[in-house]
């Protein structure tokens, strides 16, 4: 055309060279991405089964959101503030402030460890934006408040507070606080506990006890029942099991979780002290033991396992040192308070 010069085939020579540079790198890339992701595979999707339905509370692989929550000095000196502070207390003391729903010998902080902000130790400020979210235990899409009262059925071996209770409005006030600025829905870096692949060999109870008594019974006693705050109606150390732990129907109860959670968090104040092989040993060994009853049970051991507890990290209605765990034989257990 008049008044105007053909363009240089020069750029589009150089288009053309960056993007077959481009492919033959995704070409040599892609297959060991593959053959990577293929082998894999199979722990991925478990993962991703498990944090889809809620029915268990692990951090996925993968590309996560880093966060870190606000410092309690950062707590606003108003209504608000109090009702955060109140959540507070009844999280790291619910033995006495939340009363009488709290039934056992735990607080919420004993497994939401550093006042539920610890990353790796189900920290609040994660769990917070992942609720509303189908969860498998109760095949129901449970709400914050759903969540909470399930705790306090099974790890608190406990009755669930009243949705619309101070103790329910101050935890969740808390938790909110913990999670300011954090996305809805997002998934946060550190949420849950961390899973441990498959074991080298299969948990032993007997290199557990020996783990036990080398690691874990300063704290928590030899015999499991944990140490108490003297002259106090309470525990410095919460007890594993016996009448004063955990119910069968927690998620601690799953050898597998609490493997999980001891790997990453125990003894306490360390990360990864034991092996992986010693945390499954030692988790075998602590869920090895009677404690209360799983409070969905009704009338048989083999229907509730089979129920509630079918999988091979349960050690629910199986015999152990010569009794079999949650039979109705069993209870009263001795001691409590």
């Amino acid at each position: 055309m008049s008044g105007h010069t053909k363009p240089s085939a020069a750029p589009r020579r150089r288009l053309f060279l960056v993007a077959a540079g481009l492919a033959a790198v995704v070409l040599a890339i892609v297959p060991h991405r593959i053959a990577a992701q293929s082998a894999r595979a199979p722990d991925l999707a478990a993962i991703d089964r498990a944090w889809s339905d809620g029915s268990l509370d692990v951090e996925r692989p993968g590309a996560a959101i880093a966060f870190v929550p606000p410092s309690e000095t950062e707590i606003p000196n108003d209504v608000f503030g109090d009702m955060v502070r109140r959540g507070i207390a009844i999280f790291t003391d619910t033995r006495s402030e939340a009363k009488p729903y709290a039934g056992d010998g735990l607080n919420c902080s004993s497994c939401h460890l550093d006042r539920g902000r610890r990353p790796g130790a189900a920290p609040m400020w994660a769990a917070w934006v992942r609720y509303p979210r189908f969860r498998s235990k109760n095949d129901a899409v449970n709400t914050m408040t759903m969540r909470i009262q399930g705790c306090f059925r099974f790890s608190m071996n406990g009755a669930p507070p009243p949705d619309d209770s101070d103790i329910m409005t101050a935890l969740q006030t808390y938790f909110y606080w913990l999670a300011r600025g954090a996305p809805t829905g997002g998934r946060l870096a550190g949420a849950g506990f961390t899973p441990l692949a498959e074991p080298a060999e299969a948990p032993s109870i007997g290199r557990g006890a020996a783990v036990f008594a080398g690691k874990c019974a300063a704290c928590h006693g030899s015999d499991g029942r944990g140490r108490r705050v003297a002259g106090a109606d309470g525990y410095q150390f919460p007890p594993l099991w016996g009448p004063d732990a955990y119910n069968w129907g927690a998620g601690m109860t799953s050898v597998a979780t609490a493997a999980a959670f001891i790997r990453a968090n125990m003894p306490y104040g360390l990360r990864d002290a034991l092996t992986e092989q010693e945390a499954w040993d030692v988790a075998m060994f602590v869920d090895s033991h009677e404690r209360p009853q799983d409070p969905r049970f009704a009338g048989s051991l083999a229907e509730t396992r089979a129920r509630y507890h079918d999988s091979k990290w349960s050690l629910y209605g199986t015999e152990q040192g010569g009794i079999r765990l949650g039979d109705p034989s069993n209870y009263p257990l001795a001691g409590g308070r």
